[in-house]
């Protein structure tokens, strides 16, 4: 990874930041984004990289994030959109989207969109963090929202913005040509789903789950192994390819009418 440029999302704590300790170890020039100023710099530092602020809760700041990442790198070689997680209570974001959703998703679509020009001529390799969750999905172009639908503490709106993850990557390698893969971390014990009476129970049962290190291991592997192996646009259960997922995944026409939804909220052609 010498010479190389990885720009990970969600990188001040958990995964993201094990990434990207592991990355700028195999001599990757890392750039740390993350919500919390502090902690950002606290990694960025670490690494030897350089942080950027933003909170995915704001387009306008995932728009300043994608601005200040051109001006910084003339060549981003890897993306990592690993940012999101699970929302116990239902909210909408200052931009009227249901925050799963945005966070998950639309986001990091927005980012990859905006950078999509330098990937192009940086022949980059653009990794997206799903979940087994994914499996669970309930996908409606027309409601991505979640509108009038029990919330169950967000697990369903979570499982859709996941399976949302795997189209956007798909479709992003059919559109574009890049190399993009998807993949579940397992299940890591972090400050992921904090607020969420499941996780709090399994965490006090035990079942907390693997270290953030060994959730780190499959982006790390995407990102640094020359050849996958796989075709692009494929879907890995922690390091095996072609994990099973929603059935949904792998629908072109679905994925395309994600993509122009997906791209009307956001603004952008």
């Amino acid at each position: 990874m010498t010479g190389r440029t990885v720009v990970i999302t969600g990188a001040s704590s958990g995964i993201g930041r094990e990434a990207a300790i592991a990355l700028a170890a195999r001599g990757a020039s890392v750039a740390v984004v993350g919500r919390d100023a502090a902690r950002t710099a606290a990694v960025a530092r670490l690494v030897g990289g350089r942080g950027f602020t933003a909170d995915f809760d704001r387009l306008d700041d995932v728009r300043r994030l994608a601005d200040e990442l051109l001006g910084a790198y003339e060549r981003i070689d890897v993306l990592a959109n690993n940012a999101g997680g699970l929302i116990p209570r239902r909210g909408r974001t200052v931009d009227g989207h249901e925050r799963t959703i945005q966070s998950n998703h639309l986001a990091p679509f927005l980012l990859t969109s905006l950078l999509s020009p330098r990937l192009v001529e940086s022949n980059a390799r653009v990794i997206g963090t799903a979940s087994v969750a994914n499996r669970w999905a309930r996908l409606r172009i027309d409601n991505l929202d979640w509108r009038r639908r029990p919330w169950f503490g967000g697990w369903g709106a979570y499982g859709t913005s996941k399976l949302a993850t795997i189209l956007f990557t798909e479709e992003l390698a059919r559109r574009t040509g890049l190399e993009a893969y998807s993949f579940h971390p397992g299940l890591v014990s972090t400050s992921f789903g904090v607020g969420s009476p499941i996780m709090a129970l399994a965490q006090l049962s035990g079942n907390a789950g693997i270290s953030a290190a060994a959730g780190a291991v499959p982006l790390v592997e995407l990102a640094s192994t020359r050849d996958t192996g796989t075709p692009s646009g494929c879907y890995f259960d922690t390091l095996t390819p072609n994990g099973r997922r929603h059935r949904d995944s792998g629908d072109p026409a679905l994925a395309a009418a994600l993509w122009e939804e997906s791209a009307r909220r956001v603004g952008i052609r």
